[in-house]
Order: structure tokens, then C-alpha cells, then sequence
């Protein structure tokens, strides 16, 4: 029994240290990248931002109509959004007002922008 209690300690810390040592291997801005992008990668989140620009203000609970998506599910998807920084939100009463964080958004722009720039130079015949 205390064999194995040492090894499941020993594989924990093995798998946290790979955990770790993976994301050290890149930069702050690479990390940061690939949270936004990782945020944007399900068409819900994509919907939501969508909405936070087509009605380009705050707001504070009409999203749930706007989706074929239950209230709960919504909420999951505000916080991923949130927890990236893509959107803000602000507590009035008992609700929680969303809207865009531009300078997130542009951090994103700035990013593609450069790549695309990068690409363009380069045309080197490739595929």
C-alpha cells in the first residue's frame, strides 16, 4: 500500500512538472496567443462576440435570447470568454454586464497582421 501511495505521488509531480515545463518552453506572448485563440475556437464564443459587436454596447443578460443554447451553457462560455480577456464585465444589481475588450482584440489583429505581412514578403513558391 505504501509503494503505491509513493508512486501515485511520484507520477502527480511527474505530470505537473510536464504541465509546467511544456508551457516554459515558449514565450509569455506565445502562451498568451494560444489562451485567445484557444478562447475563440467554439462557434459559441464566436456568436457571442459577434453579438457584443453587432449591438456595440453592454450587455447584461439578452445574449441567452440570442442563442440555441441553454442559460447555463451560456454562462460557461461568457466565463471561458471572460477568463481569456476577450470581453469585460461589470456586476450591476445581480446581473453582470458584458462587453469587448478592444485592447484584447487588438492584440489579436496586431498578431495576424504581422503574419500576414511576414507571408507576404516571403513568396517563396512553397505548396
Amino acid at each position: 500500500m505504501l509503494l503505491l501511495s509513493i508512486s501515485i505521488v511520484i507520477l502527480q509531480s511527474l505530470d505537473t512538472d510536464m504541465g509546467i515545463t511544456k508551457s516554459a518552453h515558449f514565450t509569455d506572448s506565445q502562451n498568451e496567443m494560444a489562451s485567445l485563440i484557444k478562447a475563440l475556437g467554439h462557434p459559441a464564443r464566436i456568436a457571442i462576440l459577434e453579438y457584443l459587436l453587432k449591438v456595440d454596447t453592454c450587455i447584461c443578460g439578452d445574449i441567452v435570447n440570442e442563442l440555441p443554447l441553454a442559460q447555463p451553457t451560456v454562462s460557461q462560455h461568457l466565463k471561458e470568454l471572460k477568463n481569456a480577456g476577450l470581453i469585460k464585465g461589470e456586476i450591476e444589481g445581480n446581473t453582470i454586464c458584458y462587453c469587448l475588450d478592444k485592447e484584447v482584440l487588438g492584440r489579436i489583429k496586431r498578431y495576424f497582421e504581422n503574419i500576414t505581412i511576414l507571408l507576404e514578403k516571403k513568396n517563396n513558391g512553397c505548396c
